[in-house]
């Protein structure tokens, strides 16, 4: 969730495992992301792995981490009934902050475009690929998305909206230190802006199981996030 807009994505990930945040990534998803590729229709291999890795580990991010994507993994262990092509919407959650670079605005872009190599190269079935690519696009939280599956991905990347507040206020923190460089007065008014703009929807989430269990919580959490940004009381 981004200053400047919703979200925004980083910078090219480099080859080869990282030292920093190896063990718990590694040890819980790699034959996660095996699995996943046997989901998929395609052959096993670990390089893009080691690249995703990578990339979640680069030293510019204190949210889009990691971390973010084992929470988002775990909620869809609870949620992938709900998906038509559950494999499509999982590689779209592995994917959707692969590239996140704070100042830019083609975050969403290169990360789908970094799948659409990465499927090209498997041998992913185009409209699969296709499907993946329009869900990473829908993190970008600029529109409705039309696809039921697009929908999810977008619940559950938004469920930290929704989180107990100790975990809410966590995540603000880590927003803000991934924007250390922008003058306070100006992310204050930028990110209460952003956080008005899920407030004004009719509801944050599309999915009904998601809404029943994240919504409330939601909006207290932006609601007081906004309270605090603007020094309202």
């Amino acid at each position: 969730m981004a200053l400047s807009g919703p979200r925004r994505k980083e910078r090219s990930a480099s080859r080869g495992p990282p030292a920093r945040r190896r063990t718990s990534f590694l040890a819980r998803n790699i034959e996660r992301w095996q699995e996943l590729l046997h989901r998929l229709g395609v052959a096993p291999e670990t390089d893009t792995f080691y690249r995703l890795q990578s990339a979640y580990s680069q030293k510019h991010r204190a949210y889009h981490t990691s971390r973010h994507i084992d929470e988002c993994l775990l909620l869809l262990d609870e949620f992938k009934h709900l998906g038509k092509y559950p494999a499509e919407v999982e590689c779209a959650l592995w994917f959707h902050d692969a590239i996140y670079e704070p100042m830019s605005k083609s975050n969403e872009e290169r990360s789908a475009n970094w799948v659409a190599e990465f499927g090209g190269r498997v041998g992913l079935a185009p409209e699969a690929l296709a499907r993946i690519r329009a869900h990473i696009m829908a993190t970008r939280h600029v529109a409705l998305p039309a696809d039921d599956d697009s929908r999810l991905v977008v619940d559950i990347d938004l469920a930290i909206l929704g989180a107990v507040p100790s975990r809410y206020d966590e995540f603000e923190r880590d927003v803000r230190r991934e924007y250390r460089w922008v003058p306070g007065i100006v992310y204050r008014q930028k990110r209460a802006a952003i956080l008005q703009s899920f407030l004004d929807r009719p509801r944050i989430y599309h999915w009904e199981p998601v809404y029943g269990r994240f919504e409330g919580n939601a909006r207290s959490n932006v609601s007081g996030a906004i309270q605090t940004l603007t020094g309202g009381s």
